[in-house]
């Protein structure tokens, strides 16, 4: 074995007799605890227990604390699991793109040069594809707008932007101002000379950007539009966008598709000779679309029809295991001796699961963004299917489900280590829904309950965080004093709490870990399994017994 996959045994903490339960409430954060929290609006009787513990605490998920570019960033559940698995913080995609601009290593690559030279060479316009938005959590519309400047400076004559609106990591409704932007910042490429302009668009949540193969329809939906051109014209984003909200009343994130045309028809249908690049810079939902471009004969998702012969390549690189997609601008962060790995190497046996809304974040972005077990005789590896349907309509989701694999597998002492992510708080309260979002966290708590007679029978030990917040946000207050629903994520901290029925209290003392986020549970799961926190792992936040 090599010695950086060693764990050294903890000198005074031994692992428990049953095993050690990780769980994540997906979007559980620390809010106000005004009309606005649906978590502090809940009925919460577990959790509120839990809370009380000597244990009781909170950690940092968002910003710096999770490797993004700034505090005002929000945590997502991608940064958010890689963190929690990792031990460390780990500059993430949004940090690396703004890097690789500012020092011009993006435009200067093999990856870059040759999207340039087949448009050049074709004459056929180069393709952006991606979310419009500066969330800064899938995208972010300064890297769009560097790629359009840098590509009409180095001499490509026809661009065409095909935009997904977000409404989910930024307002609902904000659409219209990140189109007014492109739009000003093309028409001044039009000036210059180059042929620029918006060519399809469509909400992230109806086209192109599903993820886990939850719905394929989805991204057959974005080829339609995005490739061939097919879908509900119009003149112009903003008139397809005002439209659908005159007519719909939706959201951005729920905008049906539409196609951008003139008297000639469709002005950006992708042939023959062009490159695509795919602007977004995490992977869950750009796998698929990225799949849709680089497979050829043996792709059987959906019928794609005429499939152009294209440069196609993605900002990073979303899956590192399956090589998706073949090309791409900017090298993903690298991750290493992640808590999995150390677990597998040290012979510990370990359970993951989580819905399918959740499953790539317990195993693959755990696992520091790669596929697979590193030990399938050692780990298992559970998903739950995800029912269809509109989420508000069903806020319990799969948690009771999850929790009836996870209670079995408490008792059965088959694993020494078990995460689980719920998803409810965040899959629910990004709908905007405040109702069915208090309903989601209920019904967290409900599964809680069942989690801490399990493992105070089994005589566990039960650690709770959130790997950022969002149902503790419902609103946001505008200048006039309204309030408008929100469904982004928040920058507010996380709980974390551990159940643990041989300590006083029912509960370890927690040491006062100054800036601690969410890399800190890595070595305090390792801890809580008797095993000192390895080397550059930030540090347990167990005080010293």
């Amino acid at each position: 074995m090599e010695s950086a996959l060693r764990l050294a045994p903890h000198p005074t903490r031994k692992a428990p007799r049953g095993p050690v339960c990780a769980v994540i409430m997906d979007g559980v954060g620390l809010g106000a605890g005004d009309f606005t929290d649906a978590v502090a609006r809940a009925y919460t009787p577990t959790l509120d227990w839990l809370r009380a513990l000597p244990s009781a605490t909170s950690i940092l998920a968002h910003g710096l604390a999770v490797g993004l570019p700034s505090d005002a960033d929000m945590g997502n559940s991608e940064v958010g699991h890689n963190a929690l698995g990792a031990g460390r913080i780990v500059d993430q995609g949004a940090k690396l793109v703004n890097r690789a601009i500012a020092s011009g290593d993006l435009f200067r690559g093999e990856v870059w040069r040759g999207a340039i030279a087949r448009v050049t060479a074709s004459g056929e316009p180069l393709h952006l594809l991606g979310l419009l938005s500066d969330g800064n959590v899938h995208s972010h519309i300064d890297h769009l707008l560097a790629l359009l400047r840098e590509a009409a400076r180095a001499g490509v004559r026809r661009l065409r932007v095909h935009v997904l609106l977000d409404g989910r990591d930024v307002p609902g409704r904000s659409a219209l101002g990140y189109l007014e932007t492109l739009e000003g910042a093309l028409a001044e490429l039009r000036e210059a000379g180059c042929d620029a302009r918006i060519a399809s668009g469509g909400g992230r949540m109806k086209i192109t950007m599903d993820r886990y193969e939850a719905e394929w329809a989805m991204v057959a939906r974005g080829w339609a539009i995005h490739v061939h051109g097919e879908g509900r014209r119009f003149a112009s984003a903003k008139a397809a966008v005002e439209a659908y909200y005159a007519e719909l009343g939706c959201d951005d994130q729920n905008l049906p598709g539409f196609v951008i045309a003139d008297d000639a028809g469709p002005v950006g249908p992708i042939r023959d000779g062009a490159a695509v690049l795919l602007f977004n810079f995490r992977g869950d939902r750009a796998i698929e679309i990225s799949r849709a471009f680089d497979e050829g004969d043996t792709f059987t998702a959906f019928d794609r029809g005429r499939r152009p012969a294209v440069y196609y390549a993605g900002m990073m690189l979303y899956d590192g295991d399956l090589q998706i997609p073949r090309r791409y601008l900017v090298d993903p962060p690298a991750i290493d001796r992640t808590m999995g790995e150390l677990l597998a190497a040290a012979g510990r046996r370990t359970l993951a699961i989580s819905e399918t809304h959740k499953y790539g974040h317990v195993t693959y972005f755990w696992n520091g963004n790669r596929s697979g077990a590193f030990d399938p005789a050692l780990e298992t590896y559970v998903e739950v299917p995800s029912s269809p349907g509109a989420l508000e309509e069903r806020p319990w989701m799969e948690a009771a489900l999850i929790t009836d694999r996870v209670v079995e597998a408490i008792a059965g002492g088959g694993h020494d280590f078990i995460r689980l992510n719920y998803a409810n708080g965040d899959m629910v309260g990004h709908t905007g829904d405040l109702r069915s979002t208090i309903l989601a966290v209920e019904a967290v708590d409900i599964c809680l309950a069942r989690l801490v007679a399990a493992i105070r029978r089994a005589e566990g030990v039960l650690l709770v965080t959130a790997d950022h917040g969002n149902a503790d946000q419902m609103f946001d207050r505008r200048g006039d004093g309204s309030y408008l629903p929100r469904t982004s994520h928040s920058l507010n901290r996380v709980p974390l709490t551990i159940f643990d029925p041989r300590a006083a209290g029912g509960g370890p003392r927690i040491a006062g870990v100054a800036g601690a986020g969410l890399a800190n549970v890595a070595a305090t799961c390792l801890e809580l399994l008797g095993f000192q926190g390895p080397e550059g792992y930030l540090p347990s936040l167990l005080a010293p017994r």
